[in-house]
């Protein structure tokens, strides 16, 4: 047994953070599904931003464009569902076989509208229709402003990755948002078995934005926090997500929003490469995880039970070491929900200005 299908033994499903239209032309995301376990893909603007601009795989298809005289945006977005409508029907048997929990390719609404509801949901209902399979996952994230178009999006049958979840309030949001949304869809006569959504809990980023504040204050107590909040906040968010989806009456045949682990490639070369894999094993979620961190996995040896139930009080008493130390969590989420949209923004930006030289 490798360790993605213990992974999946133990309740967690693999999805593969990349896409790009040479894994699909060489057959190489077919072979991922047969020789490694994934169950699914998910993308964002920097995936797309370092696909599109490198190789060749796109040459032809922008010359059509060029051609035609696609507006720069048009093209990109043409070129992405492409891509994530060819990956849906690679993962359609998964689909099928899993009723719709796995099988699952996402694709992000422009980053750019982190701030705009209605044009955030009219983006999704977009991309839901043009990529064209039931298995698309429509990713929104989970700013303030975009929450309710998240509700929105879930209320018109519409699947939603939920993604740039650093902290635990605004996870409590994101699931009062899930509930909400799918209890509109019930309300309308929809088919709820049909919805699915994952909030996705970002990881590493959060070890290393409190490991350079440990580092600079510098005592032995606090160098020796690091490296341990990243995976105690994930504790936390799994607790709460126990804790709500077990109080929560949601309609007859709904599917519970499943956290996902992203960011869940270590950023330093001090911790194991399956460190946000191993320690984050546990019962109805998804580790979604670049190539290199899955070759680590299936290489290792130290996946072999639940390690995310139980684990409240540790991750509790983590948190109380940090702030004794100096620490202010609630500044470091919102520096890291600042600093993620900004980044998606700029490959977004990146990528157009790319593909505008392309088309020229």
């Amino acid at each position: 047994m490798t360790q993605v299908a213990k992974l999946a033994e133990i309740g967690t499903s693999v999805w593969l953070d990349d896409l790009s239209r040479d894994r699909l032309k060489t057959g190489n995301l077919r072979e991922m599904i047969e020789t490694t376990g994934i169950v699914g893909v998910t993308t964002n603007p920097a995936i797309f931003a370092g696909a599109m601009t490198s190789g060749t795989a796109y040459d032809e298809q922008i010359a059509t464009l060029k051609e035609r005289g696609a507006a720069v945006d048009e093209a990109v977005y043409e070129m992405a569902i492409d891509d994530v409508r060819a990956a849906c029907d690679e993962f359609a048997e998964i689909y099928r076989a899993t009723d719709g929990k796995d099988g699952r390719v996402s694709i992000e609404v422009d980053p750019r509208l982190f701030a705009d509801r209605d044009a955030t949901l009219a983006q999704a209902r977009q991309l839901f229709e043009r990529v064209g399979r039931d298995n698309v996952m429509i990713k929104i994230p989970a700013t303030p402003e975009s929450l309710p178009a998240v509700a929105d999006a879930l209320a018109e049958g519409i699947s939603v990755n939920v993604t740039l979840i650093f902290s635990v309030a605004r996870y409590q949001e994101v699931m009062a948002a899930f509930i909400d949304g799918i209890t509109r869809a019930h309300e309308a006569g929809l088919d709820v078995s049909k919805i699915h959504s994952v909030a996705s809990f970002f990881v590493s980023r959060v070890d290393s934005e409190i490991d350079k504040r440990l580092d600079a204050i510098g005592t032995d107590e606090a160098l020796a926090l690091k490296g341990k909040a990243g995976v105690a906040n994930a504790h936390l968010a799994y607790a709460a997500y126990e804790k709500t989806f077990a109080a929560a009456e949601l309609p007859a045949g709904a599917n519970v929003q499943r956290p996902l682990w992203a960011s869940t490639s270590v950023k330093s070369p001090e911790y194991p490469a399956t460190m946000y894999v191993a320690e984050l094993a546990g019962p109805n979620t998804v580790n979604t995880m670049p190539e290199p961190t899955l070759r680590a996995v299936l290489d290792s040896e130290d996946i072999t039970a639940d390690t995310l139930s139980g684990k409240e009080a540790a991750a509790v008493e983590l948190f109380a070491q940090l702030m004794a130390v100096g620490i202010d969590a609630e500044d470091v989420f919102a520096v890291l929900e600042r600093e993620g949209v900004e980044k998606f923004i700029s490959s977004w930006n990146d990528l157009l200005t790319s593909m505008e030289g392309q088309l020229a």
